[in-house]
């Protein structure tokens, strides 16, 4: 009985992630293109670009992209297990806020962390920006599911 049960649970819990994680990579790629003309328009889509010893527009925009959709998956993954899906996304901004440009392209940049600087002005704006990708993508990932 308990072996029928365990097998059900994972035939329902399957489709269940399997729709999360498609409308959450929809919601990635959306936001990733809007918060991506965002960076552009600031002269930020050159600096994702040098992370990689580049330059090149397109390669910070392709860079930008991938981890757009890898963030997204990480909602996907949380967001089947709650309904809060707006204050899934207020902390899911504030993660990659602190994951991205305090800690790991800073650190790939040769920089050491940003995070002594978290509260500055220039931060801040980023935290806003942070904040307002992974409430498009929430929106997003709420209409599609």
């Amino acid at each position: 009985m308990a072996e029928t049960m365990t097998a059900k649970s994972e035939a329902q819990v399957k489709p269940a992630l399997t729709k999360s994680i498609q409308a959450s990579v929809i919601g990635g790629i959306v936001a990733g293109i809007i918060f991506g003309i965002l960076m552009q328009m600031m002269g930020r889509i050159g600096m994702i670009a040098s992370m990689m010893g580049s330059e090149s527009l397109v390669v910070g925009w392709g860079i930008h992209m991938v981890i757009s959709i890898v963030f997204a998956i990480g909602f996907g993954l949380i967001a089947v297990n709650t309904n809060k899906i707006y204050l899934l996304g207020i902390l899911h901004g504030i993660a990659i806020w602190i994951i991205g440009p305090l800690v790991v392209m800073p650190m790939m940049m040769g920089m050491g962390t940003m995070l002594s600087q978290a509260f500055s002005s220039g931060q801040l704006m980023s935290l806003l920006t942070h904040l307002m990708f992974s409430l498009i993508l929430a929106f997003v990932y709420k209409k599609v599911v």
